[in-house]
């Protein structure tokens, strides 16, 4: 078997190299295998890993004719624990789900599996996604790669660090205020939230029906458009879904020509980190290179898409998860002497407390009384925000911003204080509001850490932004490969808190 690296390995190249004869599946499979073996106690990106049945199914792959192999066979690939997959536990990081193993296979999921991927196991989360870090999960917190001390970010942050960390070669996430795009910046991978609606959720536990979108997590940009091109398109299971207008193609652009860029002024404010500005700068000056034109421009209800949508998911949140009640299925509370006393003690023992602080906001913005006066504003809101993307995009094809406002921030600074920890999505909370597609890439680094830098497009413009990814990724020439650093051990971070560096010298500077 040829030497392969999981920490720089994509998948294009791992399905040329399965083509080819040069590797096969099992060979592939145990690559990554070991990786988890090596840095899985560090990093706690998974919640249940199947290296028995990965390594078994790898070599059935490799015992089948070619003609019957799926396009993407033999791919190691992890899934998001709040995709449901068929015989295997899926629990979204809850006490309350625990003990759950589904008797279906989330639509996106299956649509791998048809390919014949291989799947190495679930990936921790915020439970039921509702976080910005994965501290929220009640198996374990999960740690960045590139600084074990910092958070991967969330929810999707255990889907963001395994791709990091080498521990799988791609994996799916999802998305309602930023948890694809936030953990991807995180953790110096590519992250993408299509349109609404163009990938299936049937079969994604609901956090916020509406806001709810499944997306890839992947090493490189060609790698997001292969693995969003097989999980894309109409499902008769999912009412919301659609068919993009054109199918999904591996982007080839090198140039930007004649392409008119937006910068919202509202994405860059006080909050915004010194190097994660200089990051982002030097990103722009990339793209005028690349033949594109950049403007300031305008999002004016910006500063009103936080507050509305702390007002519109913890509502649909509150709805979505009164099924988790102990009698059909999940955790059941074995202390109750009644009916109502089940209902109490099982919630009570089975969610945790973001997600019983977002129910409890979400009930009362539902109440008699006050629907109107929230949750009905909160919706007024969400329009007007839509109303300024679509100004935006009669000028320009795509806007641009930081994805975080800052780099990985350490484990615990955030978590006595929600409204700190709610900031950190504030630019890609505005996207979910829209239903717009939205891609975070790695634009360099700020104090060793890795910086992201959010493309948004118009509805149906995944092709477009794909391409423009693309032309900047090769521009910026990134170095994914993190430093599993331990602030434990006194390393020392590499760079000022106001630099940006980047495997291409000419790229970033102070």
């Amino acid at each position: 078997m040829i030497g392969l690296d999981p920490l720089r390995l994509t998948a294009v190249q791992a399905k040329r190299l399965l083509t080819g004869g040069e590797v096969s599946a099992a060979e592939l499979t145990s690559v990554y295998l070991d990786q988890i073996g090596a840095v899985e106690g560090r990093v706690g990106a998974y919640v249940l890993v199947r290296a028995d049945d990965a390594a078994r199914y790898a070599a059935r792959i490799d015992s089948e004719a070619t003609a019957v192999r799926g396009a993407l066979a033999g791919l190691p690939t992890a899934v998001k624990d709040n995709m449901v997959t068929e015989g295997v536990a899926t629990t979204c990081a809850s006490r309350i789900l625990s003990n759950y193993v589904p008797v279906y296979t989330a639509t996106a999921v299956r649509r791998l599996f048809d390919e014949h991927v291989v799947m190495l196991g679930k990936t921790n989360m915020d439970e039921f996604a509702m976080g910005s870090s994965t501290e929220n999960s009640s198996v374990h917190v999960t740690h960045n790669p590139w600084d074990l001390a910092t958070v991967p970010g969330g929810s999707s942050g255990g889907s963001a660090a395994a791709v990091a960390a080498g521990e799988a070669l791609w994996a799916l996430g999802s998305d309602t205020g930023g948890s694809i795009r936030q953990p991807a910046a995180l953790c110096g991978i590519v992250g993408m939230k299509p349109t609404y609606g163009v990938v299936s959720r049937y079969g994604l536990v609901a956090f916020a029906s509406s806001l709810d979108q499944i997306g890839p997590l992947t090493r490189s940009v060609s790698d997001c458009a292969l693995l969003l091109r097989h999980i894309a398109g109409k499902d008769p299971r999912d009412a919301t879904s659609v068919e993009l207008p054109a199918g999904i193609e591996l982007p080839t652009a090198e140039r930007l020509d004649g392409l008119r860029v937006g910068v919202p002024a509202e994405y860059l404010g006080a909050g915004v980190d010194p190097g994660v500005r200089s990051c982002f700068e030097s990103a722009l000056r990339l793209i005028e290179g690349l033949g594109g034109t950049i403007e300031e421009t305008s999002l004016p209800h910006t500063e009103y898409a936080l507050p509305a949508y702390y007002i519109l998911a913890p509502a649909e949140a509150s709805a979505n998860l009164a099924r988790f009640d102990g009698v059909r299925y999940g955790h059941r509370s074995e202390k109750a002497e009644d009916l109502i006393e089940m209902y109490e003690r099982t919630r009570g023992e089975g969610f945790g407390p973001e997600v019983k602080r977002r129910i409890m906001i979400g009930t009362y913005a539902l109440s008699s009384g006050y629907y109107d006066a929230y949750y009905g504003q909160a919706q007024r809101v969400r329009r007007l925000v839509q109303e300024d993307f679509l100004a935006a995009f009669s000028r320009f094809d795509v806007l641009v911003s930081p994805t975080s406002p800052t780099v990985a921030f350490p484990i615990g600074s955030r978590t006595a204080d929600p409204l700190a920890m709610y900031l950190s999505d504030v630019c890609t909370i505005p996207v979910n509001l829209a239903g717009l597609p939205a891609l975070s890439l790695p634009c360099g680094l700020s104090d060793g850490l890795p910086v992201g830098f959010q493309l948004i497009g118009p509805t149906f413009s995944e092709n477009r932004l794909l391409d423009v990814a693309f032309a900047l990724e090769m521009a910026i020439g990134f170095d994914a490969v993190p430093s599993f650093r331990d602030a434990r051990i006194a390393t020392p971070r590499g760079g000022s808190a106001g630099s940006c560096s980047s495997a291409n010298e000419g790229v970033c500077d102070g």
